[in-house]
């Protein structure tokens, strides 16, 4: 691979046309996804309600970011609201089987509450494979913020810290992309 296919696939991997806005639309994702932590922690019951809100916002973002992606690529608008919707609404009704499963008794609402984010963070990562590496990382963010409210007593200090990483790291990531395009260019 020489250098200019190098530099074109971190290209595609920041895509830099919409990078802002879908910057912001990941971090509003992870300061909704820490606040239904924090949400959680105040009422349980409250918390994979929240959870299951989410996964509907989540899905609205998704199908949002995937517009501003078709725009910049062949594949019809149509298609991607097709597939985006399937996945979501698929996430949706596993979810609502886990609150169904809750109801019967069988999990804690604690339970349910971390079922349902591990659900959402596996549907978050399966989407970034089709949407970019930033959704992944949120998938990553939710499932590590599940082990970490399962271990941490204070857990809302330590998924805020987690988060504030995440967020850190993609802004070196993108500063660290431009430079090795920039050095690249020259």
């Amino acid at each position: 691979m020489n250098m200019q296919e190098e530099a074109d696939d971190l290209e595609e991997l920041i895509h830099p046309r919409h990078f802002g806005l879908e910057q912001a639309i990941f971090i509003i994702m992870l300061l909704l996804s820490l606040l239904g932590m924090v949400v959680t922690d105040f009422s349980r019951h409250d918390g994979y309600g929240y959870w299951l809100i989410m996964v509907l916002v989540f899905g609205v973002l998704s199908i949002f970011v995937s517009w501003l992606q078709s725009k910049r690529s062949e594949i019809e608008f149509g298609d991607i609201v097709k597939e985006q919707a399937s996945h979501w609404l698929l996430t949706l009704l596993i979810v609502v089987a886990a609150f169904l499963v809750q109801k019967s008794g069988q999990l804690t609402e604690t339970s349910a509450s971390l079922v349902i984010l591990l659900l959402l963070a596996m549907a978050t990562m399966l989407d970034g494979k089709r949407i970019g590496w930033q959704f992944t990382l949120i998938g990553f963010y939710l499932a590590g913020s599940a082990i970490i409210i399962a271990y941490v007593e204070a857990f809302i200090w330590a998924c805020g810290g987690l988060g504030v990483a995440v967020i850190i790291g993609t802004f070196l990531w993108k500063k660290w992309v431009i430079k090795y395009r920039d050095n690249n260019e020259d």
